[in-house]
């Protein structure tokens, strides 16, 4: 195998230089993708998901998530990669310890780089982590305006900090999630940074209640169900939010969800 030189001189095999391009590559679809789906009348909740995804594939973490502040300063979770990820979140929101909320008080990253060795720092929060099979952990403030409004969170199986060069990606991406949410149409009259960030809020809530509703009728996981309604509200050019709300309702038949491929059919009014 042929070998090339990088900037420093040291040698670079052509495997390892398109591995680099191909990364790149991806990162820069993967911001064009975004920019694409943040039109008008695009869908908030489900334009994080796809984020939090680009990150476990992008970041060398194993799962993201994403929690944001609602009015009385309290951290919810906004997307994750799984509901693994998710679980541990709401660990963070209900109990006020962990990384993200220490980066969301401090407006700083916050790491672990070994949590078993940090088990005193977040004990709730660490304990669950690690039975979970994280190692480490770091977190990326959102900010909007000079303002942290929430933090990205990125799990990692493996002990250590995420590599220089990620970090300005990571944040690129906390970035970027902040801008989608001051953008999405619905909440873009309200006043002031804590008002337009509620009504994402309020979506994310009626998300989660849904997913427990399809995946009790329709007798599978809850990540199961939560794909499956994506995959719909993909199909059928409809808000996440919306399919959540005719599932709760009984407006939208479970079954109809059951094909990842998905029929035409489309939810009753």
């Amino acid at each position: 195998m042929s070998l090339l030189h990088n900037g420093d001189g040291r040698a670079m095999s052509e495997r390892d230089r398109d591995r680099i391009v191909t990364r790149e590559q991806r990162i820069v679809e993967t911001f064009v993708e975004l920019a694409d789906t943040m039109v008008e009348d695009f869908d908030v909740v489900e334009f994080l998901h796809r984020l939090s995804e680009r990150c476990v594939e992008l970041l060398d973490c194993a799962e993201a998530g994403l929690l944001l502040a609602d009015a009385a300063g309290v951290l919810r979770v906004m997307a994750s990669s799984s509901e693994r990820s998710d679980a541990l979140d709401l660990l963070q929101s209900q109990y006020e310890e962990g990384p993200c909320f220490e980066c969301y008080c401090s407006g700083a990253p916050v790491f672990s780089k070994d949590l078993t060795a940090d088990a005193g720092r977040w004990p709730t929060f660490t304990p669950m982590a690690v039975q979970m099979g994280f190692r480490s952990v770091q977190a990326i403030p959102m900010r909007v305006r000079g303002e942290t409004v929430g933090a990205l969170n990125l799990f990692r199986a493996v002990s250590g900090r995420l590599v220089d060069r990620d970090m300005p990606l990571g944040q690129g991406m906390a970035d970027i999630a902040a801008i989608a949410l001051l953008q999405e149409r619905t909440v873009r009259q309200a006043h002031g940074v804590v008002g337009q960030l509620q009504g994402a809020l309020s979506s994310r809530v009626v998300i989660e209640q849904a997913k427990g509703v399809m995946a009790e009728r329709a007798h599978i996981g809850v990540d199961a169900a939560f794909a499956r309604m994506r995959a719909y509200a993909r199909a059928h050019n409809l808000r996440l939010s919306n399919v959540a709300r005719e599932l709760i309702d009984g407006h939208l038949d479970a079954a109809l969800l059951s094909d990842p491929a998905l029929g035409a059919s489309t939810p009753e009014g």
